[in-house]
């Protein structure tokens, strides 16, 4: 690679480019996460991305679906700065502005983030300075190298020119090499910063008031291949417009209850601890997950009922909207019937035994039975106004999405997978049903279009809790169309075909095609 090459100056474009973000994730990583350059970028493209595309990437992508968006304006940044370096082969100004310009733009997007505040420059800043600097140095030393190339007074081809061009390509590569090994480095202390800051401390969670027996045994200990009754923490879905979980310091952190209100309350973790805690069982559903998707997950909550909040802050006349704000100022809003009909919404602050995980809302979240997860379910809970639909707008509410969204009753083949092969003989299909609120009275399987089968029902945890069920099955030898669908306990059965429950909320009967060898 000669010193002049246009191969050259993009390296020098990438390499300067590559050192000031690793150089300002870094500081994010010590001020806050979600300022760096590259995740400030990243949540905006998820801000302007239209609705249907995010569904796509939901569904087809799953929780790929961030780090492929990470690395497409990873790459989309990357093509800019070498055309950059390539800029500067002719004008290093042009080619510095043009830096310049990527950073700062990264700087202005972490700026208007809602929970931004002056600090939330710096990352930018310290990456203009790294990247700037480096790339004066890499193109100061490309032409020196080029200009030594054009005024050596060395015979052109004679050992002594062969062995200085090898020296000055061996001087420009240790150069690179160390510059990248550096931001190898930054980027990598910065992502162990980030992970080790969301972790949750030494936190030991108080007894329920009257704590629930334990759950039942499963259909899962009997029949391989059937959702456990009650999903781990670890494999609990998890689908939110966050890049990086936020970070929060759980001794600072408060609540704030305000708005259409008597009194404004302000709480802090060792308050909600102190109040009489609640345990509810609880599934919860996001409004992507497409039939027979896995974007649903039963747990066991330990919180405190919203209702003993508002009626501790006193509800005022004019609301008809609960806004709750994460500690990143995302929003979501909550009919305010819906909270206030009797059903168990919770602020719940505990998951399965455990502090509520940092990916899962740490240190409160809003858990709304019966709702789906984008008008119920806000993580990293700091705030619930009280207010009108007509005042304040959420996230998804902007966008157009729905200001009610009822969880739909639904029923998912868990075994046989689909397009699997099985052994002939005695076997059982088997999943789970839920609809959150209004419970499951019966799950009915067809079999290569034929009559619908009552299927056997698995322990019953309660209306807001999931039903695990199964059916037994001689199978025979061939290939066969297997569907599922429920029935809820007020009579609403499943009978849409609609592949995914968008565009009018309908849920679709899951079908599978199952090989018998």
């Amino acid at each position: 690679m000669e010193p002049s090459s246009r191969t050259s100056y993009a390296a020098a474009g990438l390499l300067s480019t590559g050192a000031g973000v690793a150089a300002g994730h870094l500081v994010a990583a010590l001020t806050d996460p979600a300022a760096s350059p590259v995740l400030a970028v990243g949540s905006t493209v998820i801000d302007l991305t239209p609705t249907p595309v995010k569904e796509w990437a939901v569904r087809e992508l799953g929780t790929a679906d961030k780090p492929v968006l990470l690395a497409s304006v990873a790459l989309g940044t990357l093509a800019l700065a070498g055309g950059a370096g390539l800029l500067a082969r002719r004008s290093a100004r042009l080619g510095a502005l043009v830096l310049l310009g990527l950073v700062a733009l990264a700087g202005v997007l972490a700026m208007r983030r809602p929970a931004a505040t002056a600090v939330d420059v710096l990352p930018a800043l310290v990456a203009a300075v790294v990247g700037l600097a480096v790339f004066a140095l890499a193109v100061q030393a490309l032409r020196r190298a080029g200009d030594a190339r054009t005024t050596d007074a060395l015979e052109p081809g004679s050992a002594e020119a062969v062995v200085a061009a090898r020296a000055s390509r061996r001087g420009l590569l240790l150069g690179a090499g160390t510059v990248a090994a550096l931001s190898a480095a930054a980027a990598a202390t910065g992502q162990w910063v980030i992970r080790t800051g969301t972790q949750i401390g030494d936190i030991v969670l108080p007894r329920a008031a009257k704590p629930l027996p334990p759950l039942p045994t499963g259909l899962e200990e009997a029949h391989d291949g059937i959702s456990p009754l009650r999903t781990t923490n670890a494999r609990f879905y998890r689908v939110d417009t966050n890049l990086v979980v936020p970070r929060v310091d759980v001794d600072s952190w408060r609540l704030r209850i305000d708005g259409d209100v008597r009194q404004e309350l302000t709480l802090t973790y060792d308050d909600l601890r102190s109040m009489p805690l609640v345990e509810r069982d609880i599934t919860l559903t996001c409004v992507s997950n497409e039939v027979g998707g896995k974007y649903v997950g039963a747990a066991r909550w330990l919180g405190v009922p919203l209702k003993d909040l508002l009626d501790q802050a006193g509800v005022g006349t004019k609301a008809d909207q609960l806004l709750s704000t994460a500690v990143d100022g995302f929003t979501i809003s909550t009919p305010l019937d819906v909270v206030r009909d009797g059903r168990d919404v919770l602020v719940a602050i505990g998951m399965n035994g455990e502090p509520l995980p940092a990916d899962h809302g740490f240190p409160a979240r809003l858990v709304t039975p019966g709702v789906y997860g984008f008008v119920g379910a806000t993580k990293w809970l700091t705030r619930l106004t009280l207010t009108t639909y007509a005042a304040k707008r959420a996230y998804w509410t902007k966008r157009g999405w729905a200001t009610d969204a009822p969880i739909k009753v639904s029923a998912r083949i868990d075994t046989p997978r689909p397009l699997s092969t099985i052994k002939a003989g005695r076997t059982v299909i088997g999943g789970v049903a839920w609809a959150q609120h209004r419970g499951i009275r019966r799950v009915e399987v067809r079999i290569d279009g034929g009559a619908w089968q009552t299927a056997r029902l698995g322990p019953d945890v309660g209306v807001d809790y999931w039903r695990q069920w199964y059916l037994p099955w001689d199978a025979p030898s061939g290939r066969h169309l297997v569907a599922v669908r429920a029935v809820t306990l007020d009579g609403d059965v499943q009978t849409a075909v609609r592949r995914t429950p968008f565009p009018d909320g309908s849920s679709g009967i899951q079908e599978v095609v199952v090989t018998v060898a």
